[in-house]
């Protein structure tokens, strides 16, 4: 089933003039430009949407586009693409073409919570040396690019994490990187990594759970790693217990992870807003 697909523009949402029945075949489909991706929350509620359009405009100026979001349109076009699409919760994203960036398209697909399991057992990911010529910027050439590295992916693997030159595990494809050693989280800084949502809303948190260093971890620590995690806007806080098939801590989410998990759900509960 085609999923809902709009362009924004002078107010009024029009159709979009291809389709797709999911946010990823639509990211092939769209023009190249910038984008941010969120979910709903209760159905019309979101978290840090503000922060969403923020990061909009600060990845145009970084991309040389032009940009002046009408927030209130936007804000409106959403509300009214979810109550015709009639889903519970939305997955949603933002794209402003480069060409037309007064006429930014949203799509949405139906949010499908992170299974059960996923959260209990943790998730396997390996090391994949790939680079964001502008990491701060969230481009849709970038959709393209990891795209090509995580169809390679063995079954089973659920993230790629990118590599330097050095050896420092930076962020995911498609996600923010942490890792605990020595009672410490460890994650890349803003300058190397792409600030997402959920990252902020992490290191909102953290600090009151565990010590906070923003340097990354290099792939020779991984096997002194007690405990790793992922975080994206769509899954929030997702542990990790296997790298490149090195079996991380006792091989199941550890204690800092669930906490902060825990932390990072109830923040988000305190924060929700209408759209």
């Amino acid at each position: 089933m085609n999923i809902p697909i709009g362009i924004v523009e002078a107010g009024a949402v029009q159709p979009a003039p291809y389709t797709a029945t999911s946010l990823a075949e639509a990211a092939t489909k769209e023009p190249q430009g910038v984008y941010t991706v969120g979910r709903t929350f209760r159905h019309d509620q979101v978290v840090l949407f503000e922060e969403h359009l923020n990061r909009l405009e600060r990845s145009a100026q970084l991309e040389h586009m032009t940009l002046c979001l009408d927030r209130a349109g936007l804000r409106r076009a959403l509300r009214s693409l979810i109550e015709q699409s009639g889903y519970v919760d939305v997955r949603f994203r933002i794209t402003i073409p480069r060409e037309s960036p007064q006429r930014p398209i949203i799509t949405l697909e139906p949010f499908n919570p992170i299974p059960k399991d996923v959260l209990e057992k943790g998730v396997r990911v390996v090391t994949v040396r790939l680079r964001r010529h502008n990491p701060a910027a969230k481009t849709t050439e970038w959709m393209t690019t990891r795209k090509a590295a995580t169809d390679t992916f063995e079954p089973g693997i659920y993230e790629g994490i990118l590599v330097s030159d050095g050896g420092f595990l930076l962020e995911g494809t498609n996600s923010n990187f942490y890792a605990i050693r020595n009672h410490t989280l460890r994650t890349a800084d803003d300058n190397a990594v792409l600030s997402g949502i959920a990252r902020r809303i992490l290191l909102t948190v953290a600090p009151d759970i565990v010590p906070v260093v923003l340097e990354p971890v290099n792939v020779s620590e991984i096997p002194r790693l007690s405990e790793a995690m992922l975080t994206s806007s769509s899954r929030g806080v997702v542990p990790i217990v296997e790298i490149d098939g090195q079996c991380i801590g006792d091989g199941k989410p550890g204690p800092y992870t669930l906490k902060l998990r825990e932390a990072y759900e109830a923040w988000v509960n305190a924060h929700l807003e209408p759209i």
